[in-house]
């Protein structure tokens, strides 16, 4: 199993977390919540109004997410999802635990108690210059007071 940190689309209540509950995809059990322990850019950009975490580490906010305990099965369907290594790139990153669920064994207790995971992300560095510009949020939810509706894949 490895441990993924969601911050967009993918979360609770938000527009693809039918996928993280979809176990013909695999499984992803829900491990608490985080977020992450360097500061960086989280945007909402293009023309479907999609969440990115630029991987600037040092810019932006702490992000908030989800942390999720993944089989190997969901992990080859997030990259598949995300784009990844195109549109994003999977990475580790630490990630403060806020709030912990999971109670899986010892090695999950002690890093919940230390207060920091190390996660797979899916972050980019592979985007527009003028996306460094946008306005940076420190929690997505694609009904924000932002206005920018992410579109479903779907619909586009």
């Amino acid at each position: 199993m490895a441990r993924v940190f969601v911050y967009g689309t993918l979360k609770k209540g938000q527009p693809n977390y039918k996928h993280m509950i979809n176990t013909a995809k695999g499984l992803a059990k829900f491990q608490g919540r985080g977020r992450t322990v360097e500061k960086y850019p989280l945007v909402i950009a293009g023309k479907y109004n999609i969440p990115y975490m630029l991987n600037i580490p040092g810019t932006g906010h702490h992000v908030a997410g989800e942390i999720y305990s993944v089989d190997d099965q969901m992990l080859q369907f997030l990259d598949e999802f995300e784009g990844c290594p195109d549109m994003y790139q999977r990475t580790l990153m630490r990630i403060e635990v806020v709030e912990w669920e999971g109670k899986s064994g010892v090695g999950e207790t002690q890093a919940a108690a230390e207060g920091v995971v190390e996660c797979f992300v899916y972050s980019t560095t592979t985007y527009p210059p003028e996306w460094v510009g946008l306005p940076y949020y420190d929690s997505y939810d694609s009904s924000g007071q932002h206005g920018l509706s992410y579109v479903l894949r779907e619909s586009r």
